[in-house]
């Protein structure tokens, strides 16, 4: 039997903690709500698409700009957002108008987030890629848990009291995990936190789970999770080694610890990895909010 049905169960549990029953949630977008019907159905609409871009004149300057960008080269710049989405193709505009939303969604000023949002867009181009690369596997489930892994921190960071400070402080320990010191300070981290917004937000409960377990590498391991929950929490960590390295950061401790696992999880080897660094840059490059 496997654990992934539960996640719903822990969520629950995890809500009704006194610790996070305060933390304000907030409600899903409504033009990620309608972002995810036309994605639900058979054939990408690609007018209704159009439609839900052009809404929004905001979301409508990050398709085009995106669409202008030098990753795609175009001789002359698109002018309307029609023309843009040809350019983008209708799943990169998907992906694009996702991370928009979201992140517009759960604005918050703090110095902790500066570089937040553009981390978490390169994360999950990080995450689909690599997931194109696995048998049988949804690159959109990756790009979907790349992209919402780490939600949980600006939520923490406009609804709890000295959160900055304990990142700060779980960056810098050696002696405990980042989920470890968040609890002690706070009697949650934001995986969990990531996990219910996930859920929330109508997000998959394959996705939710892997957020809920993404810095508990022993699940790897653990038949009781779905093999897909499993992918997700490595693919996770090569990612986030990934963007690490176009950034010039040094590895993380996780990485140190883990990342081989990972890569063994997913049969990635060394040589593979060195070549994503380069056929992603490109893409990382053009991230811009």
């Amino acid at each position: 039997m496997t654990a992934s049905h539960s996640i719903d169960q822990d969520i629950r549990q995890a809500r009704a903690h006194p610790a996070v029953r305060a933390i304000v949630i907030p409600p899903c977008p409504e033009s990620l709500r309608r972002l995810q019907q036309i994605m639900a159905e058979p054939e990408l609409d690609a007018a209704a698409l159009e439609q839900l871009a052009a809404s929004d004149v905001a979301l409508a300057a990050a398709v085009m700009r995106l669409a202008n960008s030098p990753l795609y080269g175009l001789a002359q710049p698109v002018q309307t957002v029609g023309m843009a989405l040809t350019v983008l193709g209708l799943r990169p505009a998907v992906e694009l108008m996702s991370a928009f939303i979201t992140r517009n969604a759960l604005q918050v000023r703090s110095p902790l987030l500066d570089h937040f949002w553009e981390s978490s867009q390169r994360r999950a181009i990080a995450c689909e890629h690599i997931g194109h690369q696995l048998y049988s596997f949804d690159p959109g489930l990756g790009y979907s848990f790349g992209l919402f892994c780490h939600v949980g921190m600006p939520v923490l960071v406009k609804a709890v009291r000295g959160y900055a400070g304990t990142v700060t402080e779980a960056l810098a320990r050696k002696d405990r995990t980042f989920t470890q010191t968040e609890n002690a300070s706070h009697r949650t981290d934001h995986a969990v936190m990531g996990a219910i917004v996930a859920r929330t937000w109508h997000l998959p409960g394959d996705v939710a789970q892997a957020i809920w377990l993404h810095h508990d590498f022993v699940c790897l391991d653990d038949e009781r999770f779905d093999p897909t929950v499993r992918h997700l929490v490595a693919l996770g960590l090569l990612a986030e080694f990934l963007v690490n390295q176009h950034d010039g950061l040094a590895p993380t401790r996780e990485w140190n610890q883990h990342g081989q696992a990972c890569m063994d999880h997913l049969h990635v080897t060394q040589d593979e990895l060195d070549h994503w660094i380069d056929a992603l840059h490109p893409a990382f490059e053009a991230v811009r909010f």
